[in-house]
């Protein structure tokens, strides 16, 4: 099963591609979306769908993972997180994706079995999980591997059927 994994945002968006089989992991790629900050919303929300777009087109994952939205205490940059997203998961939907969503704890729960781990701890454990070299870089993509991960270890087992987990 191909999964790809987004962390949203309106100035960066996470993105990660991976496999799962016999539950094993392969990394197809991963990396960024960057809206400039000088851009109205609207272009930025714009560069969000067309990055969204290539990124379906070329990996044609079956899964979306991405992460709930929670408001801290900025609710303006919420509510631009909450557009971005919006727009990521119109692109997937129309794209065919099967959408799933996982809070922040599930995440973490997920990936390092402890659901109040810290950022540091998260990115150790997708890079040991990945085989991958070096720790991905911005954090927004290794979240975004985190949240694919999540969904391999979740979503994707037998058990999440029965417990219609998203």
């Amino acid at each position: 099963m191909r999964i790809l994994g987004i962390d949203p945002g309106l100035a960066i968006v996470g993105w990660g591609v991976i496999d799962y089989e016999g539950s094993k992991f392969r990394t197809v790629d991963y990396g960024s979306i960057t809206t400039p900050s000088g851009m109205s919303t609207d272009e930025r929300l714009m560069l969000i769908d067309d990055g969204v777009r290539e990124l379906t087109e070329k990996y044609s994952p079956e899964h979306l993972a991405v992460e709930e939205l929670f408001f801290n205490t900025n609710i303006t940059t919420g509510i631009r997180v909450a557009e971005a997203r919006g727009v990521i998961l119109c692109r997937c939907r129309r794209a065919g994706l099967k959408i799933h969503e996982y809070t922040p704890l599930q995440v973490k729960q997920a990936v390092v079995g402890y659901g109040r781990a810290d950022k540091k701890q998260v990115i150790t454990m997708v890079t040991m999980l990945l085989g991958l070299n070096k720790p991905p870089k911005p954090d927004d993509t290794a979240d975004a591997l985190a949240i694919a991960i999540c969904h391999a270890h979740t979503g994707a087992s037998r058990i999440a059927g029965y417990y219609n987990i998203k």
